[in-house]
C-alpha cells in the first residue's frame, strides 16, 4: 500500500498542466460556502439550506476530483451533479452528521474515527448509484478497517499545507483543495482495487 508521500506525489502528478479548472472549481466551491454562511445568518431558512445544500454538493465535488484521478474529463459543473441524485445525497450527509456527533458526545476521540471510518462513503455513493445513503457508511466502514490509521497520517501530512494556504487570506486554499481531494480520490482507489471482500449486511443500525 502506498505511503502518504507517494499518495501526495501521484495527486501532483494527476495535477500536472491541470490546475487551472480545479482552482476555479474550488473558487466556485468557496462562493457557494460563503453563500451559504450568509444566509444561515437568518433563523431557520439558513440552517435548512444549508442542510438541503451540503449532501449533493459534497457528493459533486467528490465525483469532480473521482473523475478527474480517472481522468474521466470531468467540468465544473460536475460541482452540481450531486444534486440528480439529491435523496441519496442528502440522507448519506445528515446520517454522517448525525452519527459523528453521537460518537462526539462520548469523547472527541471516537468522534474523529468515526468521522474516519465514513470518509469513503461520498465516493463509494458516487460509484454506485444503486446504493443509498445508509449502504455507502456500511461499505466505507467496511473499506476503512485496518486502514483508519493510515488514513489519519494522510490527512495529517496535508496540514503543512493547510496552513500555508490560509495565511494569505485563505486563497491559497484555491490550490490546496485540489491538491488534498485528489490526494484522496487517488486513496479511495487503491482501497477500491484492493484484494477486499465485502462482509454481510449485519442487521440493524451499526454506528461503529
Amino acid at each position: 500500500m502506498a505511503n502518504s508521500s507517494e499518495l501526495r506525489a501521484r495527486a501532483r502528478e494527476t495535477l500536472r498542466g491541470k490546475w487551472t479548472e480545479p482552482v476555479l472549481l474550488m473558487l466556485v466551491y468557496g462562493v457557494v460556502l460563503t453563500v451559504l454562511g450568509f444566509i444561515e445568518n437568518i433563523p431557520l431558512v439558513g440552517w435548512v439550506a444549508s442542510l438541503l445544500v451540503t449532501g449533493p454538493l459534497m457528493l459533486g465535488l467528490y465525483g469532480y476530483f473521482l473523475d478527474l484521478v480517472r481522468e474521466r474529463g470531468p467540468s465544473i459543473a460536475g460541482l452540481f451533479s450531486g444534486f440528480s441524485r439529491f435523496p441519496e445525497a442528502f440522507l448519506l450527509n445528515l446520517l454522517v452528521g448525525i452519527f459523528t456527533v453521537l460518537w462526539m458526545l462520548l469523547l472527541v476521540i471516537p468522534g474523529i474515527i468515526a468521522a474516519i471510518r465514513y470518509s469513503q462513503a461520498f465516493f463509494i455513493l458516487r460509484d454506485n448509484p444503486g446504493i443509498g445513503g445508509l449502504e455507502a457508511i456500511r461499505r466505507s466502514k467496511a473499506m476503512m478497517n485496518g486502514n483508519k490509521g493510515r488514513y489519519f497520517v494522510f490527512v495529517l501530512s496535508y496540514l503543512g499545507w493547510i496552513i500555508l494556504g490560509i495565511i494569505p487570506f485563505g486563497i491559497g486554499m484555491l490550490w490546496v483543495g485540489p491538491y488534498m481531494y485528489t490526494g484522496f480520490a487517488h486513496f479511495y482507489e487503491e482501497l477500491n482495487r484492493a484484494a477486499y471482500t465485502e462482509p454481510p449486511i449485519q442487521p440493524g443500525l451499526n454506528f461503529q
